[in-house]
């Protein structure tokens, strides 16, 4: 079973993936970082000095302030502005993706298609194309 094991592991497929979650989590950490400390507050600014991450909806009767009081107390809340930024970096890391496998298929050799197959035109078999009569139904062809 150990060996059986070790060849799934060093298979090309489970490495190349293994890359991709490391990349792709520390890629996610750039991403939140660059809209939570370089995105959002500008856009907060423009909006009015609207701090995103701190916007919220209290669901209990007891007052708080910011988002960390209302957590430091156990309030419930709906902390929208955290959804709102967790959108954003969706929205950025989807484009980032999609920006990227347009640019790796743009390098990627493009797929000849295959030739038509040659019809006998009586019988609609598929025939070789040096074919003088047609093997199915024996029809001359030109």
């Amino acid at each position: 079973m150990i060996e059986e094991f070790k060849k799934f592991i060093m298979r090309g497929n489970v490495l190349d993936m293994a890359i991709g979650i490391i990349i792709g989590a520390a890629f996610g950490k750039i991403v939140t970082s660059f809209v939570n400390d370089i995105l959002m507050p500008p856009l907060g600014l423009l909006l009015g000095k609207v701090d995103f991450s701190n916007l919220f909806i209290n669901l209990s009767s007891t007052p708080a302030a910011t988002l960390a009081e209302a957590k430091d107390a156990g309030l419930p809340v709906i902390a929208y502005g955290a959804f709102l930024n967790s959108v954003v970096d969706f929205l950025i890391v989807a484009f980032a993706i999609f920006m990227l496998i347009r640019q790796v298929n743009k390098l990627m050799p493009k797929k000849e298609e295959a030739p038509a197959p040659h019809l006998c035109p009586f019988c609609k078999t598929e025939i070789p194309e040096e074919a003088t009569r047609c093997p199915h139904c024996t029809s001359e062809l030109n």
